[in-house]
């Protein structure tokens, strides 16, 4: 997988002040951060989701499990 290294960086952030310009550039880069900044919300929140389902879903099982065995003694 390829690497970005500072040099890339730098020419990437000179073509995007030529392109949008310096007056629009910070406004841009807030943007990006707004957008970034809401996966990783979303994705935080699925995640916690997933994570409370397997859960609750390995707690049933695992009551089960005990009950199971303690019937049989």
């Amino acid at each position: 997988m390829p690497q970005i290294g500072w040099f890339e960086l730098l020419i990437i952030v000179v073509i995007s002040i030529i392109v949008i310009g310096p007056k629009d550039f910070p406004i841009v880069l807030r943007k990006i951060g707004s957008w970034i900044g809401s996966f990783k919300r979303y994705f935080s929140d699925v995640q916690s989701n997933i994570n409370e389902i397997t859960n609750v879903e390995l707690k049933e099982d695992i009551t089960k499990t005990d009950k199971e065995n303690n019937e049989k003694k």
